[in-house]
């Protein structure tokens, strides 16, 4: 094993002496446990640059005092039974948080005290419902695992990048994607390559949004982006969603102005409405005469299962009061936390100083593989093949819900995403019955957290994408069971 031993060339104690107190105060810290194997006297009298002799008198002290143990032929561990008085040594319990001294707090750690920001917890259950998650079985690692090879024969990533916007052909990339499959306007020049969406959504609000401004959203919506919001210590307002997505008139009624919108026009989250063209436009044209922004996250809109697609909200427009985020981890797999924004050319120096200042830049490698597997064309494969996959499960799962529940369930925002929203016609509690489905072994999830007033109750959100068409129509017949 490796640790650190500060020696004081300027302490009154020999050196055999400061190795024996800092390996005696690790022991009893437990930062070196029970039975771990110690570097041999030589190995650590070269790493100390100390002469050989002075290690081995440090450690025969501990092997007197029980700390040590050796084993012929093996080596020198920390004993395995360390005498009860050792345990209770000075320094060796915790100090109680109480008598420490207060931590003070900024304004914004204060903010980000107060919000719920806490993962969610999700169902571990056999048949789980929960949203988000690709069908993680389906992804080409043997072409992913060619195109990382390829790279990987390269020395040159293992610098530092030079654009904290990202690797440029990978920004290229994604501008000629978006352009021919979301009708987006924009340059290479204008993409910011993410730690995903939450980076996104973070940067934005700190750079954008200031403490009292108002944000406005739809309800319910994408907790996460609210809890990024709150943190800022922005005033939100939620605005009604209804089939045809967020009601504009609703939002251009407001007196208070209003600094930023949040949407998911393509695929409302969680509703799963689609905000109508005629919306789209009269959205565009209120931004732009009250001078506000728009964050259009358009998270899932590559699975769309009946009709033409409405061009994205930055290419209907300007693109000048449009911020249009983007996300790879629901095409291919969460763990690769790449996602982008398309800035307007105004807010492109200050976002590429934040994105300097937060992290420097997302990993190299990993962009120069999704680079290829875009230009590649594999990326647009993929989304055909899983598209037709995710629809088929997508009708199993429609099928399931007219055939057990008929009227009881009425079902909302089916035709594009990866989930889909049903809405329950029970007078049983929400909590009650997550826990009654818990105990048949099907992981359900309530879309009342995404409300930021009251919610009606009796809403989940039920992935199709994960479970294949058998597990879908089990759980929900087992869920059937339920209301019965």
């Amino acid at each position: 094993m490796e640790f650190t031993l500060l020696l004081d060339p300027h302490s009154p104690l020999p050196y055999y002496q400061q190795i024996y107190a800092a390996l005696r105060q690790k022991i009893l810290a437990g930062q070196i446990a029970p039975r771990q194997r110690l570097p041999s006297t030589r190995a650590l009298a070269r790493s100390l640059g100390v002469a050989r002799a002075t290690v081995t008198q440090s450690y025969d002290q501990l092997l007197s005092e029980g700390y040590l143990q050796t084993v012929v032929g093996s080596g020198t561990y920390v004993g395995d039974h360390l005498p009860e008085i050792l345990l209770h040594a000075p320094g060796a319990e915790p100090v109680p948080s109480e008598s420490l001294p207060p931590l003070t707090l900024s304004s914004y750690g204060q903010r980000l005290a107060e919000v719920d920001a806490g993962p969610s917890l999700e169902p571990q259950t056999p048949i789980s419902f929960r949203y988000g998650r690709p069908a993680l079985d389906q992804v080409p690692l043997g072409i992913w695992r060619q195109l990382l090879s390829r790279h990987c024969r390269r020395a040159d990533w293992l610098d530092y990048a030079t654009d904290p916007m990202g690797y440029g052909p990978l920004r290229e990339a994604i501008a000629t994607y978006l352009t021919q499959t979301r009708a987006v306007q924009c340059h290479s020049d204008q993409i910011l390559i993410t730690n995903g969406t939450q980076q996104a959504l973070s940067l934005a609000t700190q750079i954008l949004v200031s403490p009292g401004d108002t944000v406005a959203l739809e309800e319910p919506s994408y907790l996460s982006a609210r809890r990024i919001f709150a943190s800022q210590g922005a005033n939100l307002h939620p605005i009604s969603v209804d089939g045809e997505g967020l009601d504009v008139d609703t939002l251009a009624r407001l007196t208070d102005p209003i600094r930023l919108v949040y949407v998911t026009p393509s695929h409302q989250f969680p509703t799963g409405a689609v905000l109508s063209l005629p919306r789209r436009l009269a959205l565009l044209a209120w931004a732009q005469q009250q001078g506000a922004l728009i964050l259009e996250d358009d998270y899932d809109s590559e699975y769309r299962y009946g009709g033409r697609p409405i061009p994205a909200l930055q290419g209907l427009g300007s693109g000048q009061s449009v911020l249009y985020l983007g996300t790879f981890s629901k095409v291919l797999f969460p763990s690769l936390r790449i996602g982008y924004m398309v800035l307007p050319p105004s807010l492109v120096p200050i976002f590429s100083r934040a994105k300097w200042l937060a992290d420097r830049q997302v990993p190299t490698l990993e962009q120069a593989v999704l680079a290829d597997f875009i230009a590649e064309g594999h990326l647009e494969r993929h989304i055909r093949r899983m598209r037709s996959l995710y629809d088929q499960r997508r009708q199993t799962m429609v099928t399931a819900w007219q055939t057990h529940f008929g009227d009881c369930a009425t079902i909302l925002g089916e035709n594009a995403g990866l989930h889909m929203m049903v809405r329950f016609q029970t007078t049983i509690p929400d909590a009650e019955l997550i826990a009654r489905a818990e105990q048949v072994g099907v992981g359900l999830i309530s879309a009342a957290p995404q409300y930021l007033g009251d919610s009606p109750g009796h809403e989940f959100i039920f992935s199709f994408t994960e479970l294949d068409e058998g597990a879908i129509a089990t759980g929900i017949e087992t869920l059937a069971s339920l209301f019965q």
